[in-house]
């Protein structure tokens, strides 16, 4: 079987956000655990609020706008995923809720990790996130990293501190490895290649 198409994506489209630097740091275990990597940013896939006729689904995925139809052959492309999110307001970013909702079938039967972070490591995003997923008919894995308080890692000039996500890497190793298994089973599932 070919190597597992995982997908991570980094929701917050704030400037100076945090999310790019857990995503990096996941990118490589991932690089080092077999899977085929992108990383996928939502700020250069910049959304318009979802305005379509009807949901993704009750529409088959043929949308009127066409970043809309890009986004979802983009999310069609992988075998897997892991949403790396800050906690806002108790809540996830708008624009990763946009992006979910601009497609249906692209999400379905992948599973599904989550690194989360903010002032209680994103726990609360990541119940929210949890029942989303379980609508778009994906396997959303048990193992997840939670990055507490992310602005004490970051030196003056805002800069990552030397091995500040060490204590995340055997729960990020074990998630990447929920991944695969689902990912693989899922693969298979789905027929795909």
């Amino acid at each position: 079987m070919n190597p597992l198409k995982l997908q991570i994506i980094i929701s917050s489209v704030r400037p100076n956000r945090f999310g790019d630097k857990p995503a990096a740091w996941v990118a490589a275990l991932a690089k080092e655990a077999g899977f085929e990597v992108e990383v996928v940013d939502l700020k250069d896939h910049r959304l318009p609020d979802y305005n379509e006729k009807g949901s993704p689904n009750s529409l088959g995925g043929k949308l009127e706008n066409e970043d809309g139809m890009a986004w979802g052959r983009k999310v069609a492309g992988a075998d897997a995923f892991i949403i790396v999110t800050p906690e806002y307001n108790h809540g996830y970013p708008a624009s990763l809720k946009n992006a979910i909702d601009w497609t249906y079938a692209g999400w379905n039967n992948k599973p599904v990790g989550f690194v989360a972070y903010g002032t209680v490591g994103g726990a609360r995003v990541v119940e929210q996130l949890r029942a989303v997923v379980a609508e778009l008919q994906m396997a959303d894995v048990r193992g997840a990293v939670h990055i507490i308080r992310p602005w004490e890692l970051l030196d003056a000039q805002g800069n990552l501190k030397p091995g500040a996500f060490d204590i995340h890497a055997d729960g990020a190793k074990a998630m990447l490895g929920q991944l695969a298994l689902w990912g693989g089973a899922l693969k298979v599932a789905r027929g795909a290649n």
